[in-house]
């Protein structure tokens, strides 16, 4: 494994940022997959609150892995999931500050306790997409179903609970909660990045000069902002590139050649079920027309009170329910919310499993992560968290297991982290609090 130069490398608490990580790099790994072959892609669903541990997890069995209940919508996938559990990133912050200081989930570093500036650390998903990016016209996706609010909590900012992807360690990667906005970035004819294109400097002037007017609450807003113009940029200047780079027809293509579905209308969908489908779809499409190889989905915020009125009975959010103290009617609310979002993530692995790509479907082809930044959302618990994940890696991941490391001194989550980064083409010596990944 190749050593990473001190000198490409700026330095802050807990964290080595490379520069830069759009260039040849060495600490790169080799190819994602075989020259000709179908790409590799990675998807991180995230849903908030936690999950109810007493119906949550697989074991092996006579017939091979057994699911708890709230799994129970994946058996017809069964044999293309993983199921870990003990996997927990210890550097999150017990004892204080409810959920805040555990949405490290995909960088595994300390979450800075601060009331006006923000630091979690680079997440995987942006580290990957880094260098996969360069591949497809976005080079990932982020998005969610809620907006960040502003507050602050023990200590901490509540603008941690809206973000799980991070493009560098104190700037969350922008999501897209708006379906025709997510449709737009991924599906463009090219107009949109002439209109794009038009409007950046415009921005940017505009921006000039306006920090030192701010409050530092606007200013974090402010940063939030550019960073969305920022990433519009690479997205223009990403996507001219590939369009003019002439494939002749050699070598893997997409099995979809243009959006299967329609153009979203503007704004959310007032039923919460209808948002995460069409999202859900959304990203498969993406991954269907090689758009991108990299996404992130937040199904909810974290502290998310999202409604689901379509489940018999269940009126209170998803928060509120998650804090059920042991009474029964609300816990058993809970627990039907957790199967219906297991259950909308099993209706896209479905589909990605349909999707042929010729020597394997688009499912055995892809890795993709469902986790929350709790185990126990009642106690506030992350000694331990939910992960599943389903999909081949390309033919390097084996199905149908149950791990359990409860009992193993280095169950880091970064340590799978280090081996989804891999089968990405990204190696590093070290990635959050882990040093070597773990064996899947």
């Amino acid at each position: 494994m190749t050593s990473l130069s001190r000198r490409r490398f700026l330095r802050g608490t807990g964290v080595a940022l490379g520069l830069p990580w759009f260039e040849s790099i060495s600490a790169f790994g080799a190819e994602a997959a075989k020259p000709g072959g179908a790409p590799r892609r990675l998807a991180v669903c995230f849903t908030g609150n936690g999950v109810n541990p007493h119906h949550w997890g697989a074991k092996m069995g006579a017939n091979g892995i057994e699911f708890a209940d709230s799994l129970r919508p994946l058996i017809p996938l069964k044999d293309k999931v993983a199921v870990f559990t003990g996997l927990w990133n210890p550097t999150t912050v017990e004892g204080e500050g409810g959920h805040y200081p555990k949405m490290n989930v995909l960088s595994g570093l300390r979450v800075k306790k601060t009331t006006t500036d923000v630091e979690v650390g680079m997440t995987m998903d942006q580290l990957i997409a880094a260098k996969v990016g360069r591949e497809t016209p976005v080079p990932s996706i982020v998005l969610g179903t809620e907006r960040p609010s502003y507050a602050t909590d023990s200590g901490f900012t509540s603008i941690y609970s809206a973000y799980i992807s991070w493009s560098t360690p104190t700037t969350p990667a922008p999501k897209e909660i708006f379906p025709q906005q997510a449709f737009d970035q991924l599906f463009d004819d090219g107009s949109k990045r002439q209109r794009d294109k038009s409007i950046l400097d415009l921005v940017l002037d505009d921006a000039k000069g306006l920090r030192t007017r701010l409050s530092q609450r606007d200013s974090q807003k402010l940063d939030e902002y550019l960073s969305s113009v920022r990433e519009i940029e690479k997205r223009v200047e990403q996507a001219e590139k590939i369009s003019q780079a002439e494939t002749g027809g050699q070598g893997w293509q997409p099995s979809v050649k243009a959006p299967t579905i329609g153009r979203p209308e503007s704004g959310i969908p007032a039923s919460s079920e209808d948002h995460l489908r069409l999202m859900f779809d959304i990203m498969l499409l993406a991954f269907q027309m090689d758009r991108t190889r990299v996404a992130t989905f937040m199904l909810n915020n974290d502290l998310s009170n999202m409604r689901f009125p379509s489940l018999d009975g269940v009126t209170s959010g998803i928060h509120e329910l998650s804090h059920h103290a042991g009474d029964e009617t609300r816990l058993a609310h809970y627990q039907k919310v957790n199967e219906f979002q297991v259950k909308l993530w099993a209706e896209f692995l479905q589909k990605m499993a349909a999707t042929n790509e010729g020597e394997r479907s688009l499912l055995d082809n892809s890795m993709i992560l469902l986790t929350s930044s709790l185990m126990d959302g009642n106690a506030h618990d992350s000694r331990q968290l939910p992960v599943v994940l389903a999909g081949g890696g390309g033919g390097t991941i084996k199905g149908g297991q149950a791990y359990d490391l409860s009992q193993d001194p280095n169950r880091k989550l970064c340590r799978l982290h280090l081996a989804l980064m891999d089968r990405m083409g990204v190696r590093v010596d070290r990635f959050g609090d882990a040093e070597n990944a773990l064996a899947i």
